[in-house]
C-alpha cells in the first residue's frame, strides 16, 4: 500500500467538483428482516417473523449513491416503469441528491425489484421481479436523446451492466465515442453473461467469476497466491486483447485486486476488508471509487488503492451499502 492520507485527502479535497454519470440497469433492493422460530406446518419451510423492511437502491444506482456518498455528483441514465415501485425507487434517489432527470419512466417498462428474506445476518430467499425484454424502449429516439443530453458536461462515464437489458451495443457505442470525444474518462464493470465490444475504454472493473468466464478460461485454482495464478494472468492477457482497456482492475475478493496498467505493469493490491458481512454491492463501490479519484487527478494506482480501502469498508455492513471520506481516511491512517 503506497497511497498515504495525505495524498488521498488532497485527491478526496477535489471530489465535489466531479460530475460523473452512471448508465446502467437500475433497480429497487427491498429487505425483509425477521426471526425465524419454527417451521411451517403447511411444508418444510421456515417461517419468518417480520420485524423490519426497509427499500434502498440497488444496481446501478448504488453506484450514483456510492459517488454522492463519497463527495461527488452522480447522474443516471437507465429506465424505470411507472408503477409504485419506480416512483418508490426515484424518490430514494432524490433524496440522496443523485441526479435522475435523465431516466426514462416507460409504462411498459416492470421495474427491477429484488427482495431479500433476511435473518441473523444471512439470506434465506431472494424474489425478482423485472421486465423480459427492454429491447425497443431501450432504441427508443426518447432514450437516445436522454442519453446525449446527459453525456454533456460530465467529467466521467460509468458503464454499469447488471445484464437486464439497458446496456445494449447502441448505448455503449455512443457512451464510448462521446467519452473518447471528449477525452473524458470511461469504465466498465461487466456482468459476465453478456457480451459487449468495449474497446478502448479507460478501465474495466470484473470481479474474478466475471473476467474468467468473459475470457473464457477455466479457473483451475482461486486458491493461488494471485502472483503466482497463471490462469488469472492468462484470463488478464485475454481480457486486455477483447476489450483493449488503458487500465484492468480484476476484483479477487479476500485476495484484493490484481491491476493491469496499460504500460504493462502489474500491481496486486491485498484486501483491506476486516470482517465481510455482505459482499453485494461492493463492485459499485470500486468502480465509484476508482471513477472519482481518475476524475480528481489520481492516477490508476492510486485510484484503485483508494477503491480497495472503500471496498474493504463496505463489505463489513450489511446489504448494499456505501462509505465515506472520513472512513476512508480512518481506515488509512490506521494502517501499519
Amino acid at each position: 500500500m503506497t497511497l498515504r492520507p495525505e495524498r488521498a485527502r488532497e485527491l478526496m479535497k477535489n471530489f465535489d467538483r466531479c460530475r460523473l454519470l452512471v448508465v446502467g440497469d437500475l433497480m429497487l433492493d427491498r429487505y425483509v428482516s425477521g426471526n425465524v422460530e419454527r417451521i411451517s406446518p403447511e411444508a418444510p419451510v421456515p417461517v419468518l417473523h417480520v420485524t423490519s423492511e426497509r427499500s434502498v437502491p440497488g444496481g446501478a444506482c448504488n453506484v450514483g449513491l456510492n459517488i454522492q456518498a463519497l463527495g461527488g455528483h452522480s447522474e443516471l441514465c437507465g429506465l424505470v416503469g411507472t408503477c409504485a415501485h419506480g416512483q418508490e425507487l426515484l424518490a430514494h434517489l432524490d433524496k440522496a441528491g443523485v441526479g435522475t432527470s435523465s431516466v426514462l419512466r416507460d409504462p411498459a417498462m416492470e421495474t427491477i425489484v429484488k427482495t431479500r428474506i433476511v435473518t441473523d445476518r444471512q439470506q434465506m430467499l431472494r424474489v425478482d421481479r423485472e421486465s423480459t425484454d427492454i429491447t425497443e424502449i431501450v432504441k427508443s429516439t426518447a432514450f437516445a436523446s436522454l442519453l446525449a443530453g446527459a453525456l454533456v458536461d460530465v467529467d466521467g462515464v460509468v458503464l454499469e451492466d447488471y445484464g437486464k437489458g439497458v446496456l445494449q451495443q447502441e448505448v455503449v457505442s455512443q457512451v464510448l465515442s462521446y467519452s473518447r470525444a471528449k477525452g473524458i474518462p470511461s469504465g466498465f464493470d461487466p456482468k459476465d453473461n453478456h457480451e459487449l465490444d468495449v474497446r478502448g475504454i479507460t478501465f474495466a472493473t470484473p470481479n474474478r467469476k466475471e473476467a474468467f468466464t468473459v475470457a473464457g478460461v477455466r479457473d483451475r485454482r482461486p486458491d493461488l497466491c494471485p502472483t503466482e495464478d497463471t490462469y488469472l494472468h492468462q484470463a488478464m492477457d485475454k481480457l486486455c486483447a477483447l476489450w483493449e482497456p488503458e487500465n484492468l482492475l480484476i476484483t479477487l475478493g479476500a485476495q484484493g485486486m490484481w491491476i493491469r496498467e496499460k504500460d504493462g505493469g502489474s500491481t496486486h493490491l491485498s484486501t483491506r476488508a476486516r470482517e465481510v458481512f455482505d459482499v453485494s454491492g461492493a463492485g459499485d463501490t470500486v468502480i465509484a471509487t476508482t471513477m472519482l479519484a481518475l476524475s480528481a487527478g489520481a492516477c490508476f494506482v492510486e485510484a484503485a488503492e483508494l477503491a480497495n480501502v472503500a471496498a474493504g469498508i463496505v463489505v463489513g455492513k450489511l446489504g448494499t451499502a456505501t462509505t465515506t471520506q472520513e472512513e476512508i481516511l480512518a481506515a488509512l491512517e490506521d494502517q501499519p
